[in-house]
C-alpha cells in the first residue's frame, strides 16, 4: 500500500478571514471559515474535504461501538415511497414538516426523515421465526425535515446525517435487554467523544412507543429545556409530569361571587383590581397559593387560554385551558399534548364565532350554571392544570364582559373534561419521584432511545412463530444519533479566538507539519518528516505552499484546528524543529527523530 501525505498545496481548502455574514453560533462560523463545510440553502450545506474527514472519523467511532453492541449496517435510500408512511398514519402526522415530491407518472415520495417502515418491512421480507432474533441493525444516513427556521449551521438543518437503529425482539424481554445493550453504546460512543450528556426522560412524541429517553448535552446554546433534581431525577419539560397537590375540603368556603372589573384583562391588572378592591383573600381562598397571604397574587387566579387545533383530516378545534394565572403556557408541552395536530393561537375570528367566548374575561363558570365544556354553554372542551383540584378555589372570569369571579371552587362550581400537562415548569417544582425540587438547565439533543414496542410491528404486519409455532407480533427498539449535530456541538466545545481545536479522536489529520519559510532546507525536512509520521500509521497535512508566509501558515493551522503541529523552520539545517500543541499552547523545540517518537506514541 502507497502512503501519500496530503499536501496543502493541492488539497481543496480555502479559508476564510471574515465570519460568515449568517452566523449565528461559534461552530457555524468557524467550520465555515475553515473551509469544513459551505452553504447551499437555508439549513443546507456542502461537505469539503476536511469537513469529511472529522464527520468520517466520528462515524467510525460509532460504528465501532455498534458492532460492539451487536449491531449489523445497513443502508436505505433517502427517497422513499408513500404506501408504507400511509400505513402508519406518518404521511399525514408529518403535515408541513417533510419533504414531499412526485415523479414523472405522479407517485408520491418524501425524503426520509425517519425510515422506521423501511426497517420493519425488511425484517418483514426475510426473518419468519424468533430463532431469527433479537436482531438489531443500524444505518448512517441523511435525513430530511422541512424546519421552518433553520438556524446555527448544523446545529438544526434541513439535511443532516443521522445514525438510526432499530432492534427485533420476539418478547418484551428481550426489548428491554436490546434497550440496554444500545443505551450503554451510546454512553460509550459519548465518553469517547469527551461529550458531557444527562440521560432525560422523554415524551415518545410522533414516533410512539413506551420507555423513552434522550441523551442532552448541557449547553447554553441548546434548544431543549430540561429539569433535573439533586436526588438524580432528570426529564426534558415535555416529559416533567406535576405532583398533584390532594384535594381541599369545600367546608367553610363561600358561594361565588361575580363583580365589576372594568379594564382587567390581564393576570397584572386583575390582581392590581383585587387588591385594591377586595378583601384580602382567607385561608381558604387560595388554590396553589400560600394560605393566610395578605394580599391577593397571580397564584390565586386561574388563566384561561383558547388555541386552536388543526386536526389531520382538516378540521379546526377550538380548547380552552385552564391553569393558575402565575403560569403561562409552554409551546412545547402543549405541542406533544394535542400531536399529531397542529396548535396555534385562536385568531379574532374564532372570537367571532364563538360569542360566548368574552376574550379577557372568559372562565369555566357563569351565573346561569352553564360550564364550559358542556353544550349548553359553549360546546368547547376545558381541560385543566393538574394543580387545580377539588376544592381549590379561584378568582377567574365570569363570561361576562369587565367581571370577574372570586371563590369559584373546582370540584363544587366547576370540572373540566380533563387534565392536561402544558404549564411552564419553574425552578423549584417538586420531582416526580420525590427526590427534591428540580433546576431547569437548557440542553442539545445528541441521542434518543426508545422502546417503540409493536406500533410498527402491528401496522405493517410483522409477526414471527414463536417456540409453539404461533404467530407473535415482534417488539422494537428505535436509537438514534444526530451525527452532523455531535460534529458542531464537538466544534462548540473546542476552540479558542484563533479557530477550532479537535480533540485527536475526531480531528481531520493527526498531525500539521509547518514548513514555516523559503529555504528548501525547511521543504526538504518537512517532507522527510511529514512522509516518516505518514508510514508510522498518521494522518498528515503538509502545508507546502511555497510562497505563502508563515504568518498565514500559522492562521491557517489555528483555523483549521489539527491540535499536533510540527514547524519545520530556522533550525531545519541542524534538525531541529518545534512541536506545538495547540490544545495546551505550548511549543517546544525537539530533534527531528525525538518528535517522530513524541507523535506516534499510541
Amino acid at each position: 500500500m502507497t502512503l501519500v501525505v496530503t499536501r496543502l498545496s493541492h488539497f481543496f481548502l480555502r479559508t476564510l478571514r471574515e465570519d460568515p455574514a449568517d452566523a449565528e453560533v461559534t461552530s457555524h462560523r468557524l467550520l465555515v471559515r475553515a473551509g469544513y463545510i459551505r452553504r447551499q440553502a437555508p439549513g443546507i450545506f456542502a461537505w469539503l474535504p476536511l469537513g469529511l474527514r472529522v464527520k468520517g472519523r466520528l462515524e467510525r467511532i460509532i460504528r465501532e461501538e455498534m458492532s460492539a453492541a451487536g449491531a449489523q449496517e445497513v443502508h436505505f435510500p433517502a427517497l422513499m415511497p408513500r404506501e408504507p408512511y400511509e400505513v402508519t398514519g406518518r404521511w399525514e402526522e408529518y403535515g408541513d414538516g417533510i419533504f414531499r415530491l412526485q415523479d414523472r407518472k405522479g407517485a408520491d415520495y418524501l425524503l426520509a426523515p425517519t425510515h422506521e417502515e423501511a426497517f420493519t418491512l425488511l425484517v418483514k421480507d426475510l426473518y419468519s421465526s424468533y430463532k431469527d432474533l433479537p436482531l438489531t441493525i443500524y444505518q448512517i444516513q441523511d435525513k430530511y425535515r422541512d424546519e421552518a427556521r433553520p438556524r446555527a449551521g448544523l446545529l438544526r438543518g434541513r439535511e443532516f446525517t443521522m445514525k438510526d437503529a432499530y432492534s427485533f425482539d420476539a418478547s418484551d424481554a428481550g426489548l428491554d435487554a436490546s434497550y440496554m445493550a444500545q443505551r450503554g453504546a451510546y454512553e460509550r460512543i459519548f465518553q469517547r467523544l469527551g461529550l458531557e450528556y444527562v440521560i432525560v426522560q422523554a415524551d415518545a412524541g410522533a414516533m410512539g412507543g413506551s420507555r423513552s429517553e434522550e441523551f442532552l448535552h448541557p449547553t447554553t446554546v441548546g434548544e431543549d429545556t430540561f429539569v433535573r433534581s439533586a436526588g438524580g431525577y432528570a426529564a426534558n419539560v415535555e416529559a416533567f409530569t406535576t405532583v398533584v397537590p390532594d384535594a381541599i375540603p369545600f367546608d367553610g368556603l363561600g358561594e361565588p361571587v361575580v363583580f365589576d372589573s372594568p379594564n382587567t384583562p390581564t393576570i397584572q391588572t386583575l390582581v392590581d383590581h383585587a387588591n385594591a378592591h377586595l378583601d384580602a383573600p382567607a385561608s381558604g381562598i387560595s388554590g396553589p397559593a400560600t394560605h393566610g397571604a395578605t394580599g391577593w397574587t397571580a397564584a390565586h387566579t386561574l388563566k384561561n387560554v383558547v388555541v386552536a387545533l388543526k386536526h389531520l383530516d382538516g378540521t379546526r378545534e377550538l380548547v380552552i385551558i385552564g391553569v393558575p394565572g402565575d403560569r403561562d403556557i409552554d409551546d412545547k408541552r402543549v405541542e406533544v399534548v394535542f400531536a399529531p395536530a397542529e396548535v396555534e393561537p385562536a385568531t379574532p375570528e374564532d372570537f367571532e364565532k364563538n360569542p360566548l367566548l368574552v376574550k379577557g374575561y372568559i372562565g369555566p363558570w357563569s351565573e346561569t350554571g352553564a360550564v364550559l365544556g358542556e353544550e349548553s354553554a359553549t360546546g368547547i372542551r376545558y381541560l385543566l392544570d393538574p394543580r387545580v383540584v377539588d376544592g381549590t378555589a379561584w378568582i377567574t372570569g365570569a363570561n361576562i364582559d369587565q367581571k370577574h369571579v372570586h371563590t369559584l371552587v373546582a370540584g363544587r362550581d366547576f370540572v373540566g373534561d380533563g387534565f392536561v400537562e402544558v404549564a411552564t415548569v419553574r425552578a423549584g417544582d417538586p420531582a416526580p419521584d420525590g427526590s427534591g425540587p428540580v433546576e431547569l438547565a437548557r440542553g442539545m439533543e445528541i441521542g434518543h432511545v426508545f422502546q417503540l414496542g409493536r406500533k410498527y410491528a402491528d401496522a405493517l404486519g410483522l409477526k414471527v412463530l414463536d417456540e409453539n409455532g404461533k404467530l407473535v407480533t415482534v417488539t422494537m427498539g428505535s436509537y438514534g444519533i444526530g451525527v452532523t449535530r455531535i460534529l458542531a456541538i464537538i466544534a462548540e466545545l473546542n476552540n479558542d479566538e484563533k479557530g477550532l481545536i479537535w480533540p485527536a479522536s475526531v480531528s481531520p489529520f493527526d498531525v500539521h507539519v509547518v514548513a514555516a519559510g523559503r529555504e528548501a532546507v525547511m521543504f526538504d525536512v518537512a517532507a522527510q518528516l511529514s512522509d516518516e509520521l505518514e508510514a508510522s500509521g498518521l494522518d498528515v497535512l503538509y502545508d507546502d505552499r511555497p510562497k505563502v508566509s508563515p504568518g498565514v501558515k500559522f492562521g491557517d493551522a489555528e483555523l483549521v484546528g489539527v491540535p499536533k503541529i510540527v514547524i519545520v523552520g530556522r533550525g531545519a539545517a541542524e534538525g531541529q524543529v518545534e512541536l506545538w500543541d495547540r490544545r495546551t499552547g505550548e511549543r517546544e523545540t525537539v530533534s527531528r527523530a525525538d518528535a517522530v517518537a513524541r507523535l506516534t506514541v499510541r
